[in-house]
C-alpha cells in the first residue's frame, strides 16, 4: 500500500478557506465548534456554530490562533491545534493539572482532528509533526500535550489525539490528570538548531 503525501500549512488567512471546508464538511466539528473549545471563549449553549466561526476567523487574522493544517493535494483533511498556555487555557481535566503543576509549558497541543474518511492514514501523526515543526519555527521551547490511551476511549473523544502519536515523536509521561489522560512533555529546539531529517516520510511543509 503507498503512503498518502501529506503537506503541511499554517492557519491563517491565506489557508483559512481549507480549514473552513474541512469544519463544513464534519458538520462544524463536535456540532459546531470551530476549533474554538480551548480558547478563552470556549463553547456550549450561550455560543452557536456561526459565532464560533466567528470568533475563529478573527483569531487567525489576529494572529491568536495557531494550528498545524494537513492536506493532501490542496484539500485539508486534519490539524493539530497548538498556542501558548494563555491562547489555549480551557484545557481537560483543568483543576487535577493545576494541582500538580509546577511550571508552565511555552506552548500546549490542544485540539487534534482528523475529517472522516481519513481517518487511521496517518493525518494525526502528520498533524502533529506539523505543529512541532511550526512550533520550531516560533522559537521552539517545552511543549506539553494531554492526550489519552486510544485503547481506553472511543476514537471520536480523543479530543487531544492519542498517547501512542506523542510517544512516537519524543513525548515523554510526566503525569496522570484523568482516569486516562496523561501529561506528556517535549522540549523543541529552534529550527536553525534542529537537525535535518526530523520530518516523518510523507510529510513535507507547504510554502
Amino acid at each position: 500500500m503507498v503512503e498518502p503525501e501529506y503537506t503541511i500549512g499554517a492557519l491563517d488567512d491565506s489557508t483559512w478557506a481549507a480549514f473552513a471546508a474541512l469544519v463544513e464538511r464534519n458538520n462544524g466539528v463536535f456540532g459546531g465548534c470551530w476549533c474554538m473549545g480551548f480558547h478563552p471563549e470556549g463553547v456550549g449553549k450561550e455560543t452557536t456554530a456561526a459565532l464560533n466561526r466567528e470568533r475563529k476567523l478573527d483569531r487567525v487574522r489576529a494572529g491568536t490562533a495557531h494550528a498545524a493544517l494537513v492536506f493532501e493535494g490542496d484539500d485539508c483533511v486534519g490539524w493539530c491545534q497548538f498556542g501558548a498556555p494563555d491562547e489555549v487555557p480551557r484545557i481537560k481535566s483543568r483543576g487535577t493539572y493545576e494541582k500538580g503543576r509546577t511550571t508552565a509549558p511555552d506552548w500546549r497541543i490542544a485540539c487534534c482532528y482528523v475529517g472522516k474518511g481519513h481517518r487511521r492514514q496517518g493525518v494525526a501523526t502528520a498533524a502533529l509533526a506539523g505543529a512541532l515543526d511550526l512550533i520550531a519555527g516560533l522559537g521552539g521551547g517545552t511543549v506539553e500535550g494531554y492526550p489519552e490511551d486510544a485503547g481506553s476511549v472511543p476514537a471520536g473523544f480523543l479530543y487531544n489525539g492519542a498517547l501512542s502519536t506523542y510517544e512516537k515523536l519524543g513525548f515523554i509521561r510526566d503525569r496522570k490528570i484523568g482516569k486516562h489522560r496523561w501529561v506528556v512533555t517535549r522540549v523543541v529546539e529552534p529550527r536553525s538548531r534542529r537537525r535535518r531529517g526530523q520530518t516523518p516520510r510523507g510529510v513535507t511543509s507547504r510554502a
